[in-house]
């Protein structure tokens, strides 16, 4: 903590009460000077927001690496040694979603996803013509590009590739008009299957494949952590319904899920800084094999953390824990999938 010049006046000025040392007894409040400098004001900044001489760093070490002990040493009352489950689970969320929306992103035509094959005449030292095959490496955009291109050169209408690209059956949004309104029976949607469709092909006439691609992506960044912030509570639920109501609170599962979930927002984080670092050497075998493993390895971790945190804070013999810990993940998953799906509509349906 940075230590500010004491008050000559030993009255507190928060509650009146005589100070003797540099903390009110009766309130907690510092006795120091109220005007300070700049720097001061920055490092409090920082001080007040991580604890950042020592609960902030212990905190962090033990969140990574040791599953479950936050929660109970929280539980068991030590609350000052570490980060509030609240504070620290903010604190994370908006550092990891800030500095992946702001730091310089690689641009969508350098990342490879596929090759294109050519077929070239080469000739060898006595001038004999040979075929020879050339395969190039593609990015996204090109991908794309020569989709566009292959298109072009087959002569489909635009209408034809809105029926190819997100048009589910229908040439355009009057063509889906027309059979809702005067169509067989049978063939007419449900309003709500006709408003996503609409939207689909509306959104299609509007926008190139690519500018489909970057805004989608863009709408899913934003909307990501309310997602998750939304299946915080359904969660805990779910611990709740699978351990004894007498001897857990909700609020119990509430604080194993806000750890639990920093920590998975903070190893998204490092594996984020790892890539990046990573970008910066160049791009050989081992580099590769070096990235590969480093993320194989969090992936690991990130997967199999919640066992051990989950046998060691609820108490339960391994079996028993690793057979609830299974059952709740195939619960999850299912949930999950189902909030995912309902996000990516909700993400598609908000492009402009």
């Amino acid at each position: 903590m940075s230590k500010s010049s004491l008050r000559k006046d030993k009255t507190c000025l928060n509650c009146n009460y005589v100070v003797e040392n540099r903390f009110c007894p009766n309130c907690g409040q510092e006795n120091s000077d109220t005007r300070k400098t700049f720097h001061h004001l920055f490092i409090h900044f920082f001080e007040d927001l991580t604890h950042y001489e020592n609960a902030f760093w212990k905190t962090i070490k033990n969140l990574l690496l040791k599953p479950a002990s936050l929660t109970k040493e929280y539980l068991s009352g030590k609350r000052l040694s570490y980060l509030a489950p609240v504070r620290l689970y903010i604190f994370i969320s908006f550092v990891t979603f800030f500095i992946i929306a702001v730091f310089p992103k690689n641009d969508s035509s350098d990342i490879v996803t596929g090759t294109q094959t050519y077929i070239v005449k080469v000739k060898d030292v006595n001038g004999k013509e040979s075929d020879s095959v050339v395969s190039k490496k593609l990015s996204l955009t090109e991908l794309l590009e020569a989709d566009e291109e292959l298109q072009k050169k087959m002569k489909l209408t635009n209408a034809e590739k809105n029926k190819d690209f997100l048009g589910l059956g229908y040439v355009n949004a009057q063509h889906l008009d027309s059979l809702q309104k005067f169509g067989p029976e049978k063939e007419k949607l449900s309003n709500w299957e006709y408003n996503i469709i609409k939207k689909a092909l509306l959104v299609k006439e509007k926008n190139t494949n690519k500018e489909l691609l970057d805004k989608f992506l863009e709408q899913a960044r934003n909307n990501f952590p309310k997602a998750l912030f939304i299946y915080m509570p359904i969660f805990a639920f779910i611990l709740w319904l699978f351990h004894g109501k007498k001897r857990w609170y909700y609020f119990d599962h509430g604080i194993f899920t806000l750890h639990y979930f920093s920590f998975l927002l903070l190893s998204v984080l490092l594996l984020f800084f790892f890539g990046r670092f990573m970008n910066c050497f160049v791009d050989n075998t081992f580099t590769t094999f070096l990235t590969n493993a480093g993320k194989f390895i969090a992936y690991i971790w990130m997967f199999y953390y919640f066992f051990p945190a989950h046998h060691r804070f609820y108490g339960e013999t391994r079996t028993v824990s690793f057979l609830k810990s299974i059952a709740m993940f195939i619960i999850n998953v299912i949930l999950m999938t189902i909030l995912l799906t309902a996000f990516v509509v909700y993400t598609f349906i908000n492009i402009r």
